[in-house]
Parts: structure tokens; C-alpha cells; sequence
């Protein structure tokens, strides 16, 4: 069994908040924009951090992270990447690594909108945890947990502070 907290566009900031939610998890996935890598540093002080790089990172969290990631937790194969958008709408670029990586899970980022949706088409769960900074046009903070046990995902949570 895995537990998981799930964050992106923390645009430089980690609300103290998100850290309590994080305490008990056994990593921290990121889906880009952090907004400088020092965001990164404190994420992995707390928990082993995966990540990816956003449209607004530079070339400090570039060079530490990569644009796409493909990874495996227990049975459950993950594609992480930060600009994805949602089932039926996704970036041409997403929707190409979904249909060739064929994941189980799909995390992205971006919009600033939390989303978790079944995509049948692809046979995956598609979660975007909203923005995690106080930068941006979201109305919350927002970050999301999550176990994974097997090849099964449940006890999904929401963090949801008011901006």
C-alpha cells in the first residue's frame, strides 16, 4: 500500500496547511510549476518528491526534472506531465504519450482547475489537483491525496482552503 499527496502550480508558494496534509504520505508527486526549485527543496525535506517542470519553471527546476514522467507504484503505471488537459480535451502532446504509454493514472496540472475524472476511452484516472499557490485566477488551494494498493486507487481526499 502507497499513500500519495498530490500537488502542482505552487507558483513559489507551499501554504503551511499543505504540509499537515502531506505528513502522513510515503511521497509527494508534483505536476509542474513550482515556480523556483527552492519549492522542490522543501517538498523533498518533507517526503521523496517526484516532479515534473511547468510552463513557468526555469532552468533550475529544469534541469533537476523532467517535462514527462512514466513510473510505476505497485500495479499501477503513472504518466505525469503538466500541461494535459482532461478526457476529450487533451493537449495533443498528453493524448500521444497516453495512447503510446497506455497509464493507469494520468496527473497533470496547468489549468488551476481540480479535476478527477474517469477517462473510458483510455481506461485511466485522470487527476488534476488544481493550484496549490496563491497565484492565479483558482478561487482555492487545493492538493489532493490518494492510497494505491495493487493495481487499485482509493481513498481519494481533497485539501480545499479558500485563497
Amino acid at each position: 500500500m502507497f499513500h500519495i499527496g498530490i500537488l502542482s502550480d505552487t507558483h513559489g508558494y507551499i501554504h503551511p496547511r499543505i504540509v499537515d496534509f502531506f505528513s502522513g504520505v510515503d511521497e509527494i508527486w508534483h505536476a509542474g510549476d513550482m515556480g523556483n526549485i527552492s519549492i522542490a527543496h522543501r517538498l523533498h525535506a518533507l517526503k521523496p518528491l517526484r516532479a515534473v517542470y511547468g510552463n513557468i519553471d526555469g532552468q533550475d527546476v529544469r534541469i533537476e526534472y523532467p517535462e514527462v514522467s512514466v513510473f510505476q507504484i505497485e500495479q499501477v503505471k503513472v504518466l505525469m506531465t503538466h500541461i494535459g488537459g482532461y478526457p476529450g480535451r487533451y493537449d495533443p502532446r498528453a493524448k500521444l504519450i497516453i495512447e503510446q504509454e497506455k497509464p493507469k493514472l494520468f496527473v497533470c496540472g496547468h489549468s488551476h482547475i481540480l479535476k478527477v475524472m474517469y477517462d473510458n476511452k483510455h481506461n485511466l484516472l485522470h487527476i488534476n489537483p488544481g493550484a496549490a499557490g496563491k497565484y492565479g485566477i483558482h478561487k482555492s488551494i487545493t492538493a489532493i491525496r490518494m492510497m494505491i494498493e495493487n493495481d487499485t486507487m482509493h481513498d481519494l481526499e481533497v485539501l480545499d482552503i479558500p485563497k
